[in-house]
């Protein structure tokens, strides 16, 4: 508990005097101001973050982390749980989406075992800290215990820190878990107060009467675990995911040392709500990549008053959207460091030739 507490001290409020050279920086840039309009609100953010004028991005990394959920024995995905190990063993082999869009956007794909219920073959690529054999069924009691909320948590910022070390600049998330949206349902509900049948979709692709029973069995849990909304902690621990606290430590770990956070969709929302309820200040770090075709994230993205870059239909997780949102940040901030001047260029300003018309 006490690293968890040291970083959530240590984050701080964006850097205003970065931001305000970065957008006098854009508004002096050859274009009309504003023309570029969320790029470059992205860069302004960026400068924020990092508390840098003109920031760079060069060493950029997904961390999707892995773990099986006790849930699952309900029938809420359509997919077995022995295709969590599989897809990871696809990740390390490189033959993922998350692996194409991250080779596309120049991106490192770290690869996490947080609570796989098997024990996977050792691999260079694979990092395995896991907390547990999955976590337990949450439709008859607690997922974890809170040391175990605590224990992921810790993991994801030492996992995030370690990125840090190597000169990391920016961020993206991601999961791999089947059963893994029951949870991240759950935490949304729990946290936001919206009805389990408002933030529960298909998942994997359930029919209608498979979706029924999985909005039951959320129901289940949360009237049998009765989850505190203020405490973070108490969310994760009755509701959440093994891979989900590692994901919120991502984040805090990712703010406390100045990282901007893309985030992906579903399951990597859940972790961001559950790092935002344990320190609000980390919303500012967060730029949401994309919307979800799962129906609770507009309710995460919400709580967290984020507006997500693009809506592509995306539900596949891994990181992938969150891979394509780092494409964006970058050429946001490409734009502030190497786009020309008026002065520079020697261009005139319509502003001067306005002056000039009036004097």
């Amino acid at each position: 508990m006490a690293k968890l507490q040291h970083t959530i001290d240590i984050i701080q409020s964006l850097d205003e005097r970065a931001m305000a050279a970065a957008r006098a920086r854009q508004d002096n840039l050859t274009k009309p101001q504003g023309s570029l309009g969320r790029l470059e609100e992205l860069s302004i953010k960026v400068a924020g973050i990092k508390g840098v004028d003109i920031p760079r991005i060069q060493h950029k990394a997904v961390i999707t982390m892995a773990g099986d959920h006790g849930v699952a024995a309900e029938g809420v995905s359509a997919y077995p749980a022995e295709v969590t190990p599989q897809m990871v063993y696809n990740f390390l082999r490189g033959g993922a989406a998350i692996n194409v869009l991250a080779r596309h956007v120049g991106a490192r794909v770290v690869v996490v075992d947080m609570g796989i219920a098997v024990d996977l073959e050792p691999h260079p690529e694979l990092i395995v800290r896991k907390i547990g054999y999955g976590t337990k069924n949450m439709a008859k009691g607690p997922a974890m215990t809170r040391q175990e909320a605590i224990r992921a948590i810790e993991t994801g910022i030492e996992i995030v820190e370690g990125e840090v070390a190597r000169g990391l600049d920016i961020v993206a998330t991601g999961d791999m878990g089947i059963g893994n949206t029951t949870p991240s349902s759950a935490i949304v509900a729990a946290i936001t107060g919206e009805s389990v049948a408002n933030v529960t979709g298909r998942g994997t692709g359930l029919d209608d009467a498979q979706l029924k029973e999985k909005i039951a069995t959320i129901e289940r849990a949360l009237t049998l675990n009765r989850p505190d909304p203020t405490d973070g902690l108490d969310v994760l621990a009755k509701l959440g995911g093994f891979e989900i606290g590692g994901l919120a430590g991502v984040i805090l770990g990712a703010a406390a040392n100045r990282v901007p956070v893309v985030i992906d969709g579903f399951i990597s929302g859940a972790a961001a709500l559950i790092a935002t309820v344990l320190c609000p200040r980390v919303a500012d770090y967060l730029i949401a990549a994309h919307n979800s075709v799962e129906i609770g994230h507009r309710a995460m993205l919400r709580r967290m008053r984020l507006v997500p870059l693009f809506d592509l239909n995306l539900r596949l997780g891994e990181g992938t959207g969150a891979a394509l949102g780092i494409s964006m940040v970058e050429a946001g901030v490409k734009v502030l460091a190497e786009m020309a001047t008026f002065a520079e260029a020697g261009v005139s300003e319509a502003s001067d030739k306005v002056d000039s018309a009036l004097s």
